[in-house]
């Protein structure tokens, strides 16, 4: 019994209140502190910072205001393939770069919006530091025209070199390094030191990399149709054959070892590149593997050049560069060949350096 008027309010009736009167106590707090504050539910909805967003207002009005102008240019034709004569494709739908598979006038367009910078890298160790005067003139009338450039010339010789006109941005840049005893050894390390510089240099002055043999010359235009994630090039003397005829190396202790029924194309050591991320993950797969062989007292068949075609093996390139783009005038021109854009300088290898020759290894 309680006393007066008063009566017992059952238990589960109790609780109901006392939930609702929390539930009015909670909202009313929570208005209260939404009216009086800045912060906005919207806010819940965004994981990026304001500095995203102003970044991302900055790049849009940037590509707004971009002046890209008007092209005419042949429509492109679903039914009629640009060449039938060639593999345009690779199964895993990396391009094969030919001339005629493409548009320079449209890429260039694409490019320069971007204001791309390109590093082209050679080594001129020894006496092969009497090929620059040529490659470097050539390169100015055929390589990357229009674009900024930057010439990156390894060498143990500096004082050698002599002065080039260059055109409007473009620069020649001499890096001092050390000579070894062996061709080879230059051949093995080189991928070490563009991966060294990779790091400390080349990536806070250029967006691609572009790493060729210096014993060469440019003959026709080579521009930024080549330019992609990671890139490799056909080997004019393997562009025909089968997995058999490839000198990959077959020994399995070998960290380049590649298994006989393996294989896709043969690569050229003395023509690749890409971005300098990709171009650092390359050099550097390529040098530990050289190191791990040298500690087995191995050495691969073909050097830097083995190991290149292991990595392109597993790491497939995003783009293949035809034999149009590294060719030796001695081979003929093929019906297939339209265009010898980078061709093998006549020299005599016994002079240059003493070596077992490759047949035409003269790009490794």
């Amino acid at each position: 019994m309680y006393p007066g008027n008063l009566q017992a309010i059952p238990g589960k009736k109790y609780c109901s209140i006392l939930v609702c009167v929390l539930i009015l106590f909670s909202f009313s707090f929570t208005w209260y502190y939404w009216r009086d504050s800045d912060w906005h539910p919207v806010m819940l909805l965004s994981c990026k910072d304001d500095s995203f967003k102003n970044n991302l207002t900055s790049l849009t009005g940037q590509l707004k205001n971009d002046d890209i102008g008007r092209m005419v240019y042949e429509k492109p034709q679903t039914l009629k393939p640009q060449r039938t004569d060639v593999l345009l494709v690779t199964p895993w739908l990396a391009p094969i770069i030919w001339n005629g598979s493409y548009n320079s006038d449209i890429l260039n367009a694409q490019f320069h919006q971007r204001d791309v910078r390109v590093g082209l890298t050679v080594f001129a160790i020894k006496k092969y530091v009497i090929f620059v005067k040529t490659f470097i003139e050539t390169a100015e009338k055929y390589f990357m025209l229009g674009h900024k450039v930057n010439y990156y010339v390894f060498t143990d010789l500096p004082n050698d070199i002599t002065n080039i006109t260059l055109g409007e941005g473009r620069n020649l840049i001499i890096l001092e390094v050390q000579a070894y005893k062996k061709w080879q050894e230059v051949s093995m390390r080189r991928m070490e030191m563009i991966r060294d510089f990779s790091a400390k240099k080349f990536i806070y002055e250029v967006d691609y990399l572009v790493c060729l043999d210096v014993d060469m010359r440019f003959s026709d235009d080579v521009g930024v149709e080549i330019l992609s994630d990671v890139f490799g090039t056909l080997h004019p003397s393997f562009y025909g054959k089968t997995r058999g005829d490839f000198t990959y190396e077959r020994n399995p202790k070998s960290e380049a070892y590649i298994p006989a029924d393996e294989g896709d194309f043969y690569y050229a050591g003395g023509y690749f590149g890409g971005t300098v991320e990709e171009v650092y993950k390359l050099t550097n797969f390529c040098h530990n593997a050289m190191m791990t062989d040298k500690e087995k007292n191995l050495e691969a068949i073909w050097h830097d050049e083995s190991y290149l075609n292991k990595y392109f093996l597993y790491h497939k390139p995003t783009k293949i560069l035809s034999c149009e783009y590294l060719w030796d005038n001695s081979f003929g021109v093929p019906g297939f060949l339209k265009r010898r854009r980078f061709v093998a300088v006549p020299k005599n290898h016994h002079q240059i350096r003493n070596k077992r020759e490759h047949p035409f290894q003269s790009y490794t």
